[in-house]
């Protein structure tokens, strides 16, 4: 039944591929009233980061069936206002869902599962009538639905923004002010971080990340992610993809606990940025 479900969740996200958010070709220039016609007129519902299925092992150790799994993510945006607010902005509503599933185990359980909604403003950036990327200012929730010892939350207020430094190169960057309501998590930001920064490269049908996400403390601690995504066509936003995560934090169950992992699959990512 669990697989089913999440079967079903994949291919209705599938069916959004190409209208996720605004369309444009990776050479074109992108400009200010294309752009807020966009906002405007456009889907209301789409893509907000990266929609993966991916499966690997852990970096390491030796292979065993509990530290190789399927880690899937399903995340969305829905636009709540037709028109711009003021200062330019328009509301949303995001939610990111992220799962753990060791299939290898007997009962393949999901070992964990973790929400993320939020809901915030976005407004688009201009120069001289070309668009150069985005402000976020979002308040959101994460936590794994558990009671007990295993409860994990917290709440954040984020501010990011998404610039294209030219049309193969982008570069991000996310500052938080953390709330923490859980007595179980109370030193999440040493392992999952107060800031992070990032950039993303693609050319032809490749597309390749890198996201640093620093941990709280004076030390030159970071967690790593590394991706690299290969365009099955030219004609959809379909990658087969490839993540590196290295550090803590990845999942919120085991988040004061190091992983070193290499995971293989496909990713549907939406048309201008993959938030992270």
């Amino acid at each position: 039944m669990k697989r089913l479900v999440f079967i079903l969740l994949m291919l209705m996200l599938g069916s959004y591929v190409g209208r996720a958010q605004i369309v444009s070709g990776s050479n074109d220039v992108i400009d200010t009233d294309s752009v807020r016609r966009a906002f405007d007129d456009g889907p209301t519902f789409g893509l907000y980061k990266d929609n993966y299925i991916i499966f690997g092992p852990a970096i390491g150790p030796k292979m065993t069936t509990a530290n190789t799994n399927v880690k899937i993510q399903i995340s969305i945006q829905q636009k709540l206002t037709k028109s711009t607010l003021p200062w330019g902005t328009y509301l949303y509503l995001f939610y990111t869902q992220k799962v753990f599933w060791n299939i290898l185990q007997e009962s393949l359980p999901m070992t964990d599962l973790n929400f993320n909604p939020g809901i915030g403003l976005c407004k688009p950036l201009f120069v001289k009538n070309r668009y150069i990327g985005k402000l976020l200012l979002v308040l959101e929730h994460e936590s794994n639905g558990r009671d007990g010892a295993d409860s994990r939350s917290w709440n954040r207020l984020t501010f990011g923004a998404n610039i294209i430094v030219d049309p193969c190169l982008s570069v991000h960057g996310k500052i938080w002010i953390p709330i923490i309501d859980s007595g179980n998590n109370r030193d999440i930001t040493e392992y999952c971080g107060i800031y992070q920064v990032g950039t993303t490269f693609q050319k032809d049908r490749w597309n390749a990340s890198v996201v640093l996400v620093k941990r709280a403390g004076w030390n030159l601690n970071y967690n790593t992610i590394i991706e690299l995504a290969w365009q099955l066509s030219k004609k959809h936003n379909q990658y087969l993809f490839l993540q590196y995560y290295n550090g803590y934090g990845e999942g919120l169950l085991e988040y004061n606990k190091f992983h070193s992992q290499l995971r293989l699959g496909f990713v549907i990512k939406p048309k201008i940025f993959s938030e992270y």
